[in-house]
């Protein structure tokens, strides 16, 4: 029997998780104590199967990430409000997501495509001209991860992040779900979002490299077309990679996306552990055999990761 798959996320003062029938995200209120809201989860992938195929859920599943990701950040921002505070409205909700998304193209499409494409009389060809345009975008997500790391608030974020890399591996070495179980786990997950990024822009690399030149427009458009095409391979290679976790030659393919959670994650307190927990017991799928060890799978891609 198939097992089932779990994934997660930090949020603002918690964590959300994700399993095959519900998602739940758990927030520590101001007074101490922890909000739970679940919902269940209604993938288009079980309606139209081939969302499930080889290199299309890459794509699929990175969208309906995004999707899910937003709109939980905002939940979790209104329920780790104080009561008097103000709550999030739909159009504040709505033009926030819209900055995040139009910021990430500006960053980490458009920047490096302009600072190559007014230079490339200087780079060479259009695959030294690659090279260097993945070299500045690689150059400015590190740059935005550890500027985002100097705010309190997306501190915390990581702490949280670390929290649920944690309890995901205590659940996947069989422990039972307790915060003394979950202390001694690293920080740091072979199919974290933060690595899935990291791939998906040395992919681009190679893949940019088949489009050519042309003018500034052209390149920011052909990029953004094919993007799920490298959004797909990227999510293939994770998969991959981490099936074969603890052989050597994947640890080695794994071991820059590691490297790179390092910014991404903090060490959690207790109480932080104890939120992750109560997000991820509030989706598990009750086993038929308790000696069965449930396999996760963090497919849950986020920036914040």
């Amino acid at each position: 029997m198939k097992k089932p798959s779990y994934g997660g996320m930090a949020v603002i003062e918690g964590v959300m998780m994700r399993g095959p029938d519900t998602s739940a995200v758990a927030v520590r209120r101001p007074d101490g104590k922890i909000e739970l809201e679940t919902e269940s989860v209604k993938s288009l992938a079980t309606k139209y199967h081939f969302l499930k195929w080889p290199f299309v859920r890459g794509t699929f599943i990175l969208v309906d990430s995004m999707v899910v990701g937003i709109r939980m950040l905002n939940l979790s921002a209104n329920l780790s409000m104080d009561e008097e505070e103000e709550e999030l409205t739909a159009k504040e909700i709505f033009f926030t997501g819209l900055f995040a998304f139009v910021l990430a193209i500006v960053l980490f499409i458009a920047l490096p495509t302009a600072i190559v494409h007014f230079t490339s009389q200087f780079l060479g060809g259009v695959v030294a001209q690659n090279i260097v345009e993945g070299i500045i975008r690689i150059t400015v997500f590190l740059l935005y991860v550890y500027l985002i790391s100097k705010m309190e608030e997306i501190d915390r974020v990581f702490m949280y992040h670390g929290a649920e890399h944690k309890t995901i591996s205590t659940y996947e070495a069989g422990e039972d779900l307790t915060v003394d179980n979950a202390r001694k786990y690293t920080t740091l997950h072979p199919r974290c979002g933060t690595s899935f990024l990291l791939i998906v822009m040395v992919i681009s690399i190679f893949v940019f490299v088949l489009l050519g030149e042309g003018t500034l427009f052209y390149r920011v458009w052909s990029r953004l077309a094919v993007l799920p095409i490298v959004a797909g391979l990227g999510y293939e290679f994770i998969k991959f990679s981490a099936k074969w976790y603890g052989h050597k030659w994947a640890n080695i393919l794994i071991a820059p996306g590691l490297a790179l959670q390092k910014l991404t994650t903090r060490e959690p307190d207790d109480s932080q552990l104890e939120v992750a927990i109560t997000a991820l017991k509030a989706v598990l799928v009750p086993e038929k055999d308790n000696n069965e060890i449930a396999q996760i799978s963090t497919e849950v891609v986020t920036l914040e990761s």
